[in-house]
This record gives structure tokens, sequence and C-alpha cells, in this order.
């Protein structure tokens, strides 16, 4: 099994851990059908659209 010859320093810890604090705040568009927070190249969980077709039943739509 392999053993690290040397210590990690922090930095290169914390270049490594650089992206696990980043927040997807850029990905995040309206949906052009009902204007709900979606993620880009996701259905929109609220009406169920997806490029502009219904590709589920939205949670607005269920009973």
């Amino acid at each position: 099994m392999a053993v690290p010859k040397k210590r990690t320093s922090k930095a290169r810890k914390g270049m490594r851990r650089a992206h696990d604090f980043l927040t997807p705040n850029a990905a995040v568009e309206l949906c052009e059908a009902c204007a709900a927070p979606k993620l880009r190249h996701q259905v929109c969980l609220e009406c169920g659209t997806y490029r502009g077709k219904q590709v589920l039943v939205g949670r607005s739509e269920q009973v």
C-alpha cells in the first residue's frame, strides 16, 4: 500500500479543496414557463417542463 513520504502542507491541501466551498449560483436560472428558479440543463420541478416541452408532472399539478 502506498504511503506518502512527506506531509501535505496546508497550502497544498487548501488548493486541492478549493472547489469544495464553491456555490452553484451561476448555474441557477429562471424557468421560462413558470419563472421558478431551477438548475441549468435540468427539468423544472415546479412545472415539469424542459426546453419548452412538458416531460414530467410538476409539483403544482400534483394533487
